[in-house]
């Protein structure tokens, strides 16, 4: 593998900044399960007022978050509605059904990831016996499996406008939620209000080492930290982890706009080489892309062996740009593909 390999497999891959390194070297510490980190405390104050939220909870990752968000709305034995390629139903190792108890009832989404009201509409369940009790609804922005799309306001609302008919309460997977507001124009709230519960990722394109954020109403919170918990995830003195979350807040959220470019950029350079087609082209950082006559597995292998890092998922090859990935590397990786390409199965 030619050295250094250019790692485009996630960006979790991310590495902390000089300036985020000496941010948690310097955080104050405290206990954050009797609530007496005053680093933590600041990241939750500062990350539910971003979103909008009443209060937040600094967890251990978004798939935490996630499962936490699940256990707080719905009591045991109740169905929660997802769509079909959703991170919640196929990387959180079923977590739902294993700690929760929950039924996880899938449902077809659009190329852009949204769900299609009318089948969550038939996957409400009526107040019969004979029936589990739909609990919850949950929308994921941006969409990974869809290709890193983006849902903007006028899809969450519509989402939230059916749920309320029905009074079910909505959650966010926005673990790539910076993403969508940055892609949008907007303000991350706008996208967070549709959402009785929300995640985000710190340890995606924000750059942090570990963590996410589970934001809500107060009490929703309240009862939040009780499954957080009951998931070992209550953390002592967790402040070296949100000194590296608030110095993100504050000094990495636009330069997201630079990954979504670098991915572009990738993605019409790919575009011109032979046999490749875009699955689908890029609106942020997350790129897909088949190429005539490979089979995608074998097209991984041989990137990976000309260090060009990244996975085969669902068939497609995936490239995500992130912190730490400049123009240059965009360069290098596409040289290192043409030739892979070149060469042949």
């Amino acid at each position: 593998m030619p050295d250094p390999p250019i790692d485009l497999r996630s960006d979790t891959v991310t590495l902390p900044s000089p300036e985020m390194r000496a941010a948690i070297a310097n955080a104050e510490l405290g206990d954050d399960v009797f609530a007496g980190d005053p680093t933590v405390n600041r990241l939750q104050d500062m990350a539910a007022e971003m979103l909008g939220k009443e209060a937040a909870l600094l967890v251990s990752s978004g798939t935490q978050g996630n499962l936490i968000a699940q256990l707080t709305h719905c009591p045991r034995g109740a169905e929660v509605i997802v769509g079909e390629g959703s991170h919640i139903i196929e990387h959180e190792a079923g977590g739902a059904w294993l700690v929760g108890g929950l039924g996880l009832h899938t449902v077809p989404i659009d190329s852009k990831g949204r769900l299609d009201l009318g089948a969550v509409r038939r996957a409400i369940r009526p107040d019969d016996p004979h029936y589990p009790r739909t609990g919850l609804v949950c929308v994921e922005n941006t969409h990974n499996r869809a290709g890193g799309t983006v849902q903007n306001e006028e899809d969450v609302a519509a989402v939230r406008d059916l749920a309320d008919k029905h009074k079910l309460p909505v959650h966010i997977d926005g673990a790539r939620i910076f993403n969508a507001a940055v892609k949008l124009g907007v303000p991350v709230a706008n996208l967070a209000a549709y959402g009785d519960s929300i995640t985000f990722c710190l340890s995606k394109g924000l750059g942090c080492p570990i963590g996410s954020v589970l934001c809500g109403s107060q009490d929703f919170i309240n009862d939040a930290r009780r499954y957080r918990k009951v998931l070992g995830g209550g953390m002592r003195q967790a402040g070296i982890i949100a000194a590296a979350g608030i110095y993100a807040l504050e000094n990495m959220v636009e330069r997201l706009a630079d990954d979504h470019e670098n991915a572009a950029y990738a993605a019409e350079e790919l575009a011109e080489m032979p046999g490749v087609a875009l699955s689908p082209p890029p609106e942020t950082n997350l790129l897909y892309f088949t190429v005539d006559g490979w089979k995608s597995h074998k097209l991984e292998r041989k990137l990976n062996d000309a260090g060009v890092l990244c996975f085969d998922e669902g068939g497609r090859i995936r490239w995500v740009t992130h912190y730490g990935i400049e123009r240059s590397h965009i360069d290098e990786a596409l040289d290192r593909t043409r030739a892979v390409l070149k060469a042949g199965p």
